[in-house]
């Protein structure tokens, strides 16, 4: 099974949050995941962010695809 680090939308129209999720390659946005590793709130100044970094870490190790975003947030997130 391929795996894929991304977000999850969730809130209301005009307000989103999202959370950060391992799911299925395959599946779409709003699906069932598998593990859910953090939070993202973009609407707040600064951003944000509550990650965990070890399972996050851990999903790397074994080779999950990861998105975009999701590859600045945890690069932010280190520093």
């Amino acid at each position: 099974m391929a795996a894929k680090i991304r977000l999850k939308r969730m809130g209301t129209k005009r307000k989103p949050h999202f959370k950060i999720i391992v799911c299925d390659r395959s599946a779409g946005r709003d699906s069932r995941a598998i593990e859910e590793l953090g939070f993202y709130d973009p609407s707040q100044n600064p951003p944000l962010v509550k990650l965990n970094k070890d399972r996050a870490d851990y999903w790397l190790s074994v080779g999950v695809e990861v998105s975009d975003t999701i590859k600045s947030i945890i690069k932010k997130n280190k520093a």
